[in-house]
């Protein structure tokens, strides 16, 4: 059953549907901080601001106690409740996102150490245009990623497992550029691949990005795409499965 069809909010119980919205602020109140630890992982990078990089690191704890908190949440709500249909798929989509959410937030505090490791080595900014470019698309994933769930919309969900191509064929492009520089200046190894590992941190968050779209379509059409070619489900959408 398609969600947007579902009585979704006009549960004979008040207080079950205000459990129901309370994890969707959480899990949102959860992206929004996520989202800035990237972005300001990136900045420490980029502005040379080793200092925001330590807040960067710091913060993980912060994120890493929300999916906790979001956890045990769904876990009472699924023992006292026992919900089924559109509201149990509402508490699974939340649980999976919650954990992606957590693991980008990973892979911001990765992005501040390799930060700050670049700061202190002072070795020039090689592959930063690459890291530049490659964070803007992913942080939009996320950001984009993060109001498809909020708004149900299927169809901005799609657009991004789409766009999550875009992003691998970047990070592959660039990766060859910096193993092509190393290669021609063996002085630029180290902090080269640090580089390196921050793309690769980026590529992970856009496939994490990629997997919140992915729980949208799940959530409103009960419809798990996880393993399905892009193209085939374009066409499954349009049929209206699910």
């Amino acid at each position: 059953m398609d969600i947007t069809s579902d009585i979704h909010s006009q549960h004979i119980s008040r207080q079950f549907n205000q459990e129901l919205e309370e994890l969707k602020t959480h899990l949102m109140a959860m992206g929004g901080l996520v989202e800035k630890q990237v972005q300001d992982a990136v900045a420490a990078l980029l502005e040379s601001d080793s200092e925001l990089g330590q807040r960067v690191v710091a913060n993980d704890r912060a994120v890493n106690d929300m999916q906790i908190k979001i956890d045990e949440e769904c876990t009472q709500v699924l023992a006292r409740r026992q919900p089924t249909a559109s509201d149990l798929r509402l508490v699974l989509a939340v649980i999976r996102a919650a954990s992606d959410l957590e693991r980008i937030g990973d892979e911001a505090s990765k992005i501040a150490r390799n930060a700050i490791d670049l700061i202190e080595a002072d070795n020039g900014n090689r592959g930063f245009v690459e890291v530049r470019m490659i964070s803007e698309h992913v942080r939009r994933m996320v950001r984009d990623a993060l109001t498809s769930f909020a708004r149900l919309d299927t169809e901005l969900a799609l657009k991004l497992v789409h766009e999550d191509e875009e992003v691998d064929n970047e990070y592959r492009s660039a990766m060859r550029s910096l193993m092509t520089f190393m290669m021609e200046d063996a002085r630029s190894i180290s902090s080269v691949l640090s580089v390196m590992w921050i793309l690769r941190a980026l590529e992970r968050i856009g496939d994490h990005a990629n997997n919140l779209a992915e729980y949208v379509v799940y959530l409103v059409k009960g419809l798990d795409i996880r393993h399905t070619d892009p193209e085939d489900l374009d066409k499954d959408m349009l049929e209206g499965k699910g």
